[in-house]
C-alpha cells in the first residue's frame, strides 16, 4: 500500500492522502478581490485528487500585497468572493481549501512577473513599503520603512482579522507566510534584520516578531480549524538564517500550537545561487525539522514531480507531507495520476470517472507526450 495515499490527521483536519497543493500567486485580483480566473483555477485544483488546496499568498492589508494584482483579506468585498469561491466549490468537492495569509514586506510595490517583475513607479500606484530595516531588496527598488513598534501592532492586528474574515468566508485551514524573502521572513534572516533593538541581532531576537504574529493567528483562528505556517529552511547565501535557528523556529511553532510546519527556501536576498532545477532541491529542509521535531507534521516543497520520489520522501520519514505546484499547473490530475502509478485508487470524480486507467486505453498519454 502506498504511504502517500494513506490519511493523514493534521490538527483537527483528516486529509485523504499527503499530497497537498502548494500556494502560487496568479497575480490576476482587482482590488484583492478575487475574480473568473480564481474560480476556475482553484475549482479545477479541487478535483486535482490532492488532499488539500491552499489558495495563494494573500494580503493582510494593501500595503502588504506583492503587486496590485495579489488577493486581500482585508476588506469586506474580499471576503465575500471568496466565500462565493468555496460556496461553489462545496456544490461538487469536499477537499480542504485554505488560505496563506502574508505581507511582502520591502517586496511588496511591485509589478506581476509578466509585468517585468520589478519596482512600481510614482505613476503606477507605488506605495509605501515596510520592513525590518531600511534596506532595499535590490539597488533599484523602493528603499522601505523601518517599522516602529506601532507598525509592528497594526500588521499583527491585520493578521488576526485576517484570520477571521478567512474563518468567516469558508476557508478548512491556514497558512502563515514566513517565508521566500517577504516581512515575517525578512525579520528572521540577519541578511535583512540589521535592527539593534529587541528585533534584531540574535536570532531569539530576530524571531520575536514572527513568532508574536504566529501567536496572535493562532489566538485568532479556530482550533477546530487547521494552522500551519511556511518558512525558510535557507537563504542560499552565506551569513544567511542557520538551519538550527530553523529547527529552534519550527519548534517554536510547533509548542505555539501550529499543526504542520511547511519547509521552502530563498527570496529574501537578490543574489542567491539557488539549485532550483534539482528534484527535491529542499528536502533537506523538511528533514532537518523533521529530525529536531518528530512530533510535528512537516511538508517538503520544490521540484518534486515524480510519484515514486514523492513516495519515498513519505516512506523514509523525511516528510509528512508533499506539497506539489507547478507540477499540479502542468498536470491538474497529477495526484489522480500518481495514485494510479503507485498501484491506489485514482479517486476521479463521477463525471470523469470514464478517463480513468481501467477505463480508457489512451490513459495518461497527454503527460507522457509532454514528457
Amino acid at each position: 500500500m502506498s504511504l502517500l495515499f494513506s490519511p493523514l490527521t493534521v490538527g483537527p483536519l483528516t486529509l485523504k492522502n499527503r499530497v497537498v497543493i502548494a500556494p502560487m500567486c496568479q497575480y490576476s485580483a482587482v482590488e484583492g478581490v478575487p475574480r473568473p480566473w480564481h474560480i476556475q483555477h482553484l475549482g479545477r485544483l479541487a478535483i486535482s485528487g490532492a488532499a488539500a488546496v491552499i489558495v495563494e499568498a494573500t494580503g493582510v492589508e494593501a500595503a502588504g500585497r506583492i503587486t496590485p494584482d495579489d488577493t486581500g483579506l482585508w476588506n469586506d468585498a474580499q471576503e465575500a468572493a471568496f466565500a462565493a469561491i468555496i460556496r461553489d466549490i462545496r456544490t461538487y468537492s469536499d477537499t480542504p481549501i485554505g488560505v496563506q495569509l502574508g505581507h511582502a514586506g520591502r517586496k511588496a510595490s511591485t509589478s506581476a512577473p509578466w509585468k517585468g517583475g520589478r519596482a512600481l513607479g510614482a505613476d503606477e500606484g507605488a506605495w509605501e513599503t515596510f520592513a525590518p530595516s531600511a534596506l532595499p531588496f535590490k539597488a533599484d527598488w523602493h528603499t522601505p520603512t523601518e517599522m516602529t513598534e506601532a507598525d509592528m501592532d497594526r500588521v499583527a492586528r491585520a493578521f488576526e482579522d485576517a484570520a477571521r474574515r478567512a474563518d468567516r468566508a469558508g476557508f478548512d485551514l491556514v497558512e502563515l507566510h514566513a517565508a521566500h524573502g517577504y516581512l515575517l521572513s525578512e525579520f528572521l534572516s540577519p541578511l535583512s534584520n540589521r535592527r539593534t533593538d529587541a528585533y534584531g541581532g540574535t536570532a531569539e531576537n530576530r524571531a520575536r516578531f514572527p513568532l508574536r504574529v504566529a501567536k496572535a493567528l493562532r489566538d485568532a483562528w479556530p482550533r477546530e480549524k487547521a494552522l500551519g505556517a511556511r518558512f525558510n529552511g535557507s537563504d542560499w547565501v552565506e551569513g544567511g538564517v542557520a538551519l538550527e535557528e530553523v529547527t529552534a523556529f519550527g519548534q517554536a511553532l510547533h509548542q505555539i500550537g501550529y499543526d504542520y510546519l511547511h519547509l521552502t527556501s530563498g527570496g529574501n536576498v537578490a543574489r542567491a545561487e539557488i539549485p532550483g532545477d534539482q528534484p527535491g532541491y529542499q528536502l533537506a529542509f523538511a528533514a532537518a525539522v523533521k529530525a529536531a521535531v518528530p512530533d510535528a507534521t512537516v511538508m517538503a516543497v520544490g521540484m518534486i514531480f515524480d510519484p515514486r520520489q514523492a513516495e519515498d520522501i513519505v516512506a523514509s520519514g523525511q516528510a509528512d507531507l508533499v506539497a506539489i505546484a507547478r507540477a499540479a499547473l502542468d498536470d491538474p490530475h497529477w495526484a489522480h495520476h500518481a495514485a494510479a502509478a503507485l498501484g491506489e485508487a485514482e479517486d476521479l470524480p463521477p463525471q470523469y470517472a470514464r478517463a480513468g486507467k481501467s477505463t480508457w486505453p489512451g490513459y495518461g498519454r497527454g503527460a507522457q507526450r509532454r514528457a
